[in-house]
């Protein structure tokens, strides 16, 4: 085989895919969790070979046939794509949010999970369940309303502290008042020792006699 057909084989033997905005939604992450959906329905022996740098599936020269098949692969599973469940850790970075806003927005509903997946992680014994979101709600989210939230939590939380200085005022001042209360027998018994002080001694002179 010439240096030319040797050349003209190899690029046969590269293809590639462009992953639309609509299912990557922005996200390196996102567009990362793609390529892993994609090489899971892949062989074993093609999973590696499918790369996110340049987003083309590469195989070995004289494997003609095992590209085409896994080419197929690829074509098929992209194939509404857009749909893929967003996972945890894809909703925090294309909405830039912390997993502590997301553990808080979903516990109150402002985030809308679509259910839950569970999976046995790498090196770990047990599996894990979390919460999955619908791309398109997600999508609709990342209008600044993240924002709007941010504001809300801080109006929530001063109130919070309000509150809270308000509570913890009303239980000093109830301290306060019971103490003032047991005040005056405190004072009217100090007062009767002070007049009995010397009754001893006036009573033995027989001044009452």
């Amino acid at each position: 085989m010439s240096t030319r057909q040797k050349m003209d084989a190899a690029a046969n033997l590269i293809e590639g895919w462009t992953l639309p905005s609509a299912a990557t939604l922005g996200s390196s992450v996102r567009a990362r969790g793609i390529v892993r959906e994609v090489r899971a329905h892949l062989p074993l022996a093609a999973k590696k070979l499918l790369g996110i740098e340049v987003g083309a599936l590469r195989m070995p020269e004289g494997a003609y046939g095992d590209f085409r098949t896994a080419s197929a692969i690829v074509s098929k599973t992209l194939e509404g794509i857009e749909g893929l469940p967003v996972i945890p850790r894809e909703v925090e970075d294309i909405l830039t949010i912390s997993s502590a806003e997301r553990h808080r927005w979903l516990k109150d509903g402002r985030l809308q999970s679509t259910g839950t997946r569970t999976v046995k992680l790498r090196g770990r014994a047990r599996k894990v369940t979390f919460h999955v979101f619908d791309p398109r709600h997600i999508d609709v989210l990342d209008r600044d309303l993240v924002t709007v939230w941010r504001e809300d939590d801080a109006i929530a939380a001063a109130e919070n502290r309000r509150r809270a200085a308000g509570k913890a005022a009303l239980k000093r001042a109830q301290k306060s008042g019971r103490r003032a209360a047991s005040a005056p027998d405190s004072t009217r018994d100090e007062v009767s020792r002070q007049k009995l002080k010397g009754w001893d001694e006036f009573e033995s002179d027989g001044l009452l006699r």
